[in-house]
């Protein structure tokens, strides 16, 4: 009796199984749309199949086919998936959202972060602690601005070496939308090659400490302006009375004329 329980119970799994799997490729068909079955009148984009986190490499299975009305195509969409397989995130991105161009970013090698800095920037990671992170709440995509303070002739001297320095990721974590404070180790910065060349000459002289920007902030304190020097006049002494008198001699048919003194 048991050994027949045993059997029922198998073949119920069994076909329970493959109803899923019919079921679960009847929708994915459904999902499939071709040029060749698309309705008249319609155009062809490319869509998110599942929600596409920030920073993620897309794939095939993130991608689908869906229709739209002829001409209401977004600017920047994608007509195939191979356009945008392949691709870096730049932003998080909705099931069922259609895809375009300007919030994705080519990826030929190395991480993706790689693949999220700017042209002509560079990313570079400072140790903090929970006082120099701003207590966690330093998370990717605020701004920053950095103090650098040292010691001179006994005194601390502090000041805003850079401002309106943007967070590309803390710790391990590149995703915008964590909204939690966490205690972290250390931040990535994105800044010029030039910034990060004072970012380390800094570190290297004192310490730092990083200050949370308003997002809406667009301040910036203008560079201190140098007076220049009033040129220096030169006083030229007076000529002195000269007491030499001019005299005239005449010896035959020759004339000169010399200088004495009186």
């Amino acid at each position: 009796m048991a050994k027949r329980r045993g059997l029922i119970l198998v073949v119920l799994s069994l076909f329970m199984a493959a109803g899923a799997a019919w079921v679960a490729n009847r929708w994915v068909d459904g999902q499939l749309v071709s040029a060749a079955n698309a309705e008249p009148n319609t155009q062809l984009v490319v869509a998110a199949a599942i929600s596409i986190p920030f920073a993620t490499k897309v794939e095939g299975r993130h991608l689908r086919m869906i229709e739209v009305p002829a001409g209401v195509m977004p600017e920047g969409a994608y007509a195939t998936i191979e356009d945008v397989e392949g691709k870096v995130s730049t932003t998080s991105i909705s099931r069922g959202e259609i895809l375009v161009s300007e919030r994705f970013v080519e990826h030929t090698r190395g991480s993706t972060l790689a693949a999220l800095v700017k042209e002509n920037m560079r990313a570079i990671t400072v140790r903090v602690n929970d006082v120099v992170g701003v207590a966690g709440f330093l998370l990717p995509g605020n701004s920053v601005d950095i103090l650098a303070s040292r010691r001179v002739k006994q005194r601390a001297v502090t000041e805003t070496i850079l401002r309106d320095i943007k967070v590309l990721a803390v710790d391990q974590t590149a995703s915008p939308d964590k909204n939690e404070p966490v205690i972290v180790r250390a931040v990535t910065l994105e800044m010029t090659p030039k910034q990060a060349e004072k970012l380390v000459n800094a570190r290297t002289e004192g310490s730092i400490q990083l200050t949370l920007r308003n997002p809406n902030d667009e301040y910036m304190e203008p560079a201190p302006v140098v007076a220049k020097p009033a040129p220096r006049s030169v006083k030229r002494a007076a000529p002195r009375p000269s007491n030499a008198t001019t005299v005239e001699i005449i010896r035959g048919t020759t004339t000169r004329k010399e200088k004495t003194k009186t």
